[in-house]
């Protein structure tokens, strides 16, 4: 068995779904272990990571509005408002979701369904760099 790991900068446009699929992909092309287990893990409280539909976009669309109906952004249901209206609902959504995601790897790329893609899901109204910590393990 060996191990690759790399961290894995993505800077979100606005707060959804983002399909980073391509740049983790990319990734693992370039490396020496072609079959094994991708662990992909983001170091944040107030983002997440998905895998999710990638062929219809009204998925990634009703996704997001699910979940701003379901975790409203309205300071006088927290007590937790540090950093805006965003900031307590941001970690909710993120306690409901992932932050970590378990990938197999076949002839260095990930093995994902057709209609499948890995999604940073950003809760953040004002989004900001987020860190990605990527672990393969194989041969």
């Amino acid at each position: 068995m060996r191990q690759q790991q790399h961290s894995l900068v993505i800077e979100p446009p606005r707060q959804g779904l983002h399909d980073i699929t391509a740049g983790i992909a990319g990734w693992l092309a370039g490396q020496p272990i072609g079959d094994g287990l991708l662990t992909v893990f983001i170091r944040h409280t107030s983002a997440s990571l998905l895998i999710q539909e990638n062929w219809d976009d009204d998925v990634q669309a009703d996704l997001e509005a699910f979940f701003m109906r379901l975790v409203p952004e309205d300071s006088a249901l927290y007590r937790h408002i540090a950093e805006g209206d965003d900031d307590m609902p941001a970690h909710i959504k993120g306690a409901l979701t992932q932050s970590h995601l378990n990938i197999p790897v076949r002839e260095r790329r990930p093995r994902l369904g057709r209609y499948q893609g890995i999604y940073l899901f950003e809760h953040r109204r004002r989004p900001r760099p987020r860190e990605l910590d990527l672990h393969l393990i194989g041969d």
